[in-house]
């Protein structure tokens, strides 16, 4: 098993939602205030949201009818995933494949290597890292392990 100093840290929790202002509006009457938010190369929206004083951070997901992670909402569709960054995602990827935990989803994405595991209820696990680039690497395209997550992009 990594360290714990290696192991991945529980980042942030990301929730879909129908309309992104009036969710930010309803948070930040709250007392959250927003980090940073940007636009996912597949069209969606993230906006990451922290309490004062706080670390865990909530991200905002959106995703508009063209995107290919869209779905109608039903009860129960609005926990998107739980995020959780890797230091040395590397080891953390080897500690999966040993547990024969199976990647659904694997890809880069400008610098950082993002890969989602499901939990035995569905549940989609983040885990991110920075790339380690050889020279002449070249960018990987998502790679479909199993079903799609309703969503995709990554950060630090």
């Amino acid at each position: 098993m990594p360290s714990r100093r290696k192991g991945p840290r529980l980042l942030y929790t990301g929730i879909r939602v129908r309309d992104i202002a009036r969710s930010l509006r309803f948070y930040r009457s709250l007392g959250f205030r927003e980090r940073f938010r940007g636009k996912m190369e597949h069209g969606g929206i993230f906006v990451q949201l922290v309490y004062p004083g706080q670390a865990h951070r909530l991200e905002l997901n959106y995703y508009p009818r063209s995107n290919p992670y869209y779905e109608p909402f039903r009860v129960g569709t609005e926990l998107d995933h739980v995020g959780f960054y890797a230091p040395d995602l590397e080891a953390w990827l080897r500690f999966l494949r040993r547990r024969h935990i199976p990647l659904a989803l694997d890809f880069t994405e400008g610098t950082q290597r993002v890969v989602y595991v499901r939990d035995p209820d569905n549940v989609w696990l983040e885990f991110f890292g920075t790339v380690r680039r050889r020279p002449g690497h070249r960018r990987r395209a998502p790679t479909r392990i199993a079903a799609p997550p309703r969503k995709r992009r990554s950060r630090t």
